[in-house]
């Protein structure tokens, strides 16, 4: 593997156009990845700049293979400043061994960092949330929490849910329910803002509001 250093990668920068997009960076990332270029030199300068921060995460994860070591590189670079650092990285762990998945993310939900704890829910939003086996564990993993980018993160998961088992959360918010109306009416907007949860079931959501805003 080929060291590339901060300054290489900020000179491939200044060749983008000035009004680059994301897919100008991403063929950078491809270049690397194909190089098999050791991106660590940007790590200490993730968060003063976005296209770094990409950069090294989409360019390191793209060259490991296991998606347990995905998920530990990680975790051993908790460089979030935002929720779209956070939100960028879901596909990388989508393909994850659940038990494996779930065992970090009780310990992001909890964290002190905003968007570490947005990462422990939005982790789930893959292939992850879609084994019924699983689905009471999610339940499990959300508590009221007071950070609005943590808030959306929560319903971002349930509306995800519930397009998978509309039944089993509608039961939930409905009878078990003890979050916030703070996350479980925005839950409910995204349910209903859904394409892929029928009419019917909107409807049944949407009745549910004035019974969660008394929590």
């Amino acid at each position: 593997m080929s060291k590339i250093t901060k300054q290489e990668v900020l000179d491939d920068i200044s060749l983008l156009p000035d009004n680059y997009k994301t897919k100008d960076v991403d063929i950078l990332i491809r270049k690397y990845v194909k190089s098999g270029c050791d991106l660590s030199d940007l790590r200490d300068s993730v968060l003063s700049q976005q296209q770094l921060h990409r950069i090294y995460f989409h360019g390191s994860l793209k060259q490991i293979a296991n998606a347990e070591d995905r998920l530990k590189f990680i975790d051993e670079n908790m460089l979030f400043s935002d929720w779209w650092h956070t939100d960028q990285l879901i596909d990388f762990v989508s393909d994850l061994d659940f038990d494996k998945a779930y065992s970090y993310s009780r310990q992001y939900v909890y964290s002190e960092d905003t968007f570490v704890r947005r990462w422990g829910y939005v982790m789930f939003i893959s292939k992850l949330c879609r084994n019924k086996d699983n689905l009471q564990a999610i339940i499990d993993l959300f508590h009221n929490d007071d950070e609005y980018y943590v808030q959306m993160a929560q319903a971002w998961l349930i509306a995800e849910l519930t397009v998978f088992f509309p039944e089993d959360m509608y039961s939930c918010l409905s009878e078990r329910c003890d979050l916030k109306y703070n996350i479980t009416g925005k839950a409910v907007q995204k349910i209903c803002d859904s394409f892929r949860v029928s009419d019917e079931w909107k409807e049944k959501f949407k009745l549910l509001r004035s019974k969660l805003k008394k929590i």
